[in-house]
């Protein structure tokens, strides 16, 4: 990139806003659990499996491990992520977790549009909140992670988001 600080500038924007937002997390450089964390990777484990069974989706559960317990990377320490830690225990979403976020979206604007029929922005953002819906729900049908005969529909998506 031409006359910058060494940062990357070609940097894609959001889908249905003007934002091409850089701000981001920053993980800690070492890969390795850290030297005063005394918790196991079978603790870790035993205990994303406690809070999967309490409903909590990967990154609710992420944050639970960071904030109460101290386990900033849970794959510095147990040497897998926690969707995969998920999976070979049987209990990760059907649904993946962005997608099923963005239809709860969908369903919560929905019944927002049945109360206020002339919310013409709502009905707007609805189309365009769908429209992503559909763009991921094709992404992940090829990539394997929803079933091939999976679909959208507004009637049925309030059943997704119990």
């Amino acid at each position: 990139p031409a006359g910058g600080s060494g940062r990357q500038r070609d940097i894609m924007g959001r889908m249905h806003s003007k934002g091409k937002g850089i701000s981001r997390s920053a993980k800690p450089y070492r890969r390795s659990a850290p030297s005063w964390l005394k918790t196991s990777a079978s603790q870790v484990v035993e205990q994303i499996g406690k809070f999967a069974k309490k409903g909590m989706t990967p990154s609710q559960i992420g944050v639970a491990l960071r904030d109460s317990h101290g386990i900033a990377q849970v794959k510095s320490v147990t040497g897998s992520k926690i969707l995969r830690i998920l999976k070979s225990q049987g209990v990760n979403p059907a649904v993946p977790e962005d997608l099923y976020c963005l239809i709860k979206k969908a369903v919560s604007v929905r019944k927002h549009l049945e109360r206020n029929r002339k919310d013409r922005d709502a009905k707007f953002r609805l189309i365009l909140i769908e429209s992503r819906v559909h763009r991921l729900g094709r992404y992940y049908k090829k990539a394997g992670k929803l079933p091939p005969n999976w679909k959208y529909e507004s009637a049925t998506a309030s059943a997704i988001v119990q």
